[in-house]
């Protein structure tokens, strides 16, 4: 992919209600780039197969930690472990603002730790910065 292609925004979330409104975000800054959604650990590390496919690469994973059948942790360690996948840049976008979890997804290789606003008008903050730092600014290997 080269700089001025727009890849797709893998999301990797659980909550459906978590995933609307990102989708909601993300469609009132008028994102251009797609957004792939996996709704668990397990999905999210099938994407990998698909990248051996011939699918497109995130520009950016936006990651939960608490998710059903291999946690984001998890998810955070297999990526970052990868020699063709570890460049991808993942931001963890959580609950949980515990010191373990930051500590530990930094210690992975994390890119940024959010912890999910709860208000809508903050969301779309955060989901601004997301879209001008990772997809807009942010220079791609």
């Amino acid at each position: 992919m080269t700089v001025n292609e727009i890849g797709p925004i893998l999301l990797v979330e659980d909550n459906p209600m978590d995933v609307d409104l990102t989708k909601r975000a993300f469609a009132r800054r008028n994102l251009s780039n797609p957004l792939q959604i996996a709704r668990d650990g397990e999905e999210a590390l099938g994407f990998v197969e698909r990248w051996e496919d011939g699918e497109a690469q995130p520009v950016v994973i936006l990651l939960d930690l608490k998710l059903p059948k291999v946690d984001g942790l998890e998810v955070l360690r297999r990526i970052k472990a990868h020699e063709k996948y570890r460049n991808i840049p993942v931001v963890v976008l959580t609950t949980s603002a515990d010191d373990r979890d930051v500590n530990e997804a930094y210690r992975l290789g994390v890119n940024s730790y959010i912890v999910k606003p709860v208000d809508f008008q903050k969301f779309m903050e955060v989901a601004g910065q997301i879209e001008i730092y990772w997809c807009v600014l942010n220079t791609r290997l």
